[in-house]
């Protein structure tokens, strides 16, 4: 395999270069060219999935895995967890580059930076993917809850999105508690859910729970009829008219840019808060949403339920616990559950400093990884997740 780290100098050409610690280029075959980004290690060694996508050229996949690594520091720092932020992309089509040889090639990648970097499943890639890459590194997480050894755990691998939709229904509780005082919930609220693939199912099925007014679309026919069979009374909309629907939160769920110049100026909702990656097209969207005062809870720190799940799986595989986490499934519950504590905190700084709540959410990052302070309040850590009424089994 050919090898080659890139300089500072080369790599200060990228928009999304923030001092990062690794960049590495791996030749995985004749073919196929992948990328390892490290951007900030000061917690712990970093964590962040393995992305496969057919990128128009190398400098692509470059300026992606800089700006995704770099994501993953301020999710990991805010989400409590003491890891750092890293990234992988494999520059192919999945459908047709990928097979066994190049995802075990890829572990090899990953063993290359000798536990600095941990890699998980992301688009393009799966748990098949994991298990292929575990052939050659230990630093992998998201693997099938049959290939982790022991039982007194609980089960901590397996599909994450139950808890990442756990997550995120207890940041939009926190949301509509700051934003309404008390004097509206839920069942007095109407939902607009872009996407109800695995996430956006699943967050209907907990909000449906109390029976609000959710209204979803989605490119695919087939998510929607099963939404429909589950939830009967959803109301559907097309993919284009769903920014528009009069309602009080805004659910996306779907792909990264959908907060933009063009569809904020559609939104008639009070709060977005939802689960896809990257919602904000460009960083003064930020100030766009608050200057339209539309409370906009930072989709890394909502969505921050699947992170959680891998990195308490780390934590029991490898023995890596510097805060003493009990790595059982009802602390790992409880710890995803404290996402709604931790953003009703960013809302409540933002609004005292008269801040954009992104940028403010960024603030309490960099206070965390900059200086490396200690991240976890575990006082609930010992909490048993039977106290929870809303997730889904």
């Amino acid at each position: 395999m050919n090898i080659t780290d890139l300089s500072p100098e080369a790599l200060s050409e990228f928009p999304s270069y923030d001092d990062h610690e690794h960049v590495r280029r791996f030749v995985l075959n004749d073919e196929v060219v992948a990328y390892i980004a490290v951007h900030n290690s000061n917690l712990g060694p970093s964590l962040g999935g393995c992305r496969f996508k057919p990128y128009t050229d190398e400098k692509e996949a470059i300026n992606d895995v800089l700006r995704l690594s770099r994501g993953m520091t301020y999710k990991n720092a805010v989400a409590g967890l003491p890891l750092g932020g890293g990234k992988a992309v494999i520059i192919g089509e999945p459908k047709v580059h990928k097979t066994a040889e190049l995802m075990q090639a890829m572990g090899e990648a990953v063993e290359s930076f000798e536990g600095l970097y941990i890699t998980a499943e992301d688009s393009g890639t799966n748990e098949e993917d994991m298990v292929n890459i575990s052939q050659n590194t230990q630093f992998v997480t998201g693997l099938p809850p049959e290939k982790m050894e022991g039982s007194t755990y609980g089960e901590l691998g397996g599909n994450p999105s139950p808890l990442t939709a756990l997550g995120c229904y207890e940041g939009i509780k926190a949301a509509i508690e700051f934003r309404y005082k008390g004097e509206k919930s839920i069942p007095d609220l109407s939902f607009a859910v872009q996407g109800v693939g695995a996430v956006g199912f699943e967050i209907c099925k907990l909000l449906s729970q109390d029976n609000p007014k959710i209204t979803i679309c989605d490119i695919n026919d087939e998510n929607i009829q099963a939404a429909k069979d589950a939830i009967p009374s959803l109301e559907v909309v097309d993919v284009h008219d769903i920014y528009g629907v009069d309602c009080d939160i805004f659910v996306p769920c779907a792909m990264g840019g959908v907060l933009n110049d063009n569809t904020i100026e559609l939104l008639k909702c009070d709060i977005v808060a939802g689960m896809a990656n990257n919602q904000l097209l460009s960083e003064h969207h930020d100030q766009m949403l608050h200057s339209k005062n539309i409370l906009y809870v930072p989709d890394y720190v909502i969505n921050s339920g699947g992170v959680i799940c891998v990195g308490y799986e780390f934590f029991r595989n490898s023995g890596y616990n510097p805060q003493d986490f009990n790595i059982e499934r009802g602390a790992m519950v409880s710890h995803v559950e404290r996402i709604g504590k931790i953003v009703y905190e960013i809302l409540d700084r933002a609004a005292q400093e008269g801040r954009p709540t992104g940028e403010t959410a960024d603030n309490i990052a960099e206070e965390k990884f900059l200086k490396g302070v200690a991240l976890n309040d575990n006082e609930e850590e010992e909490n048993s997740s039977q106290n929870s009424t809303k997730l889904v089994q």
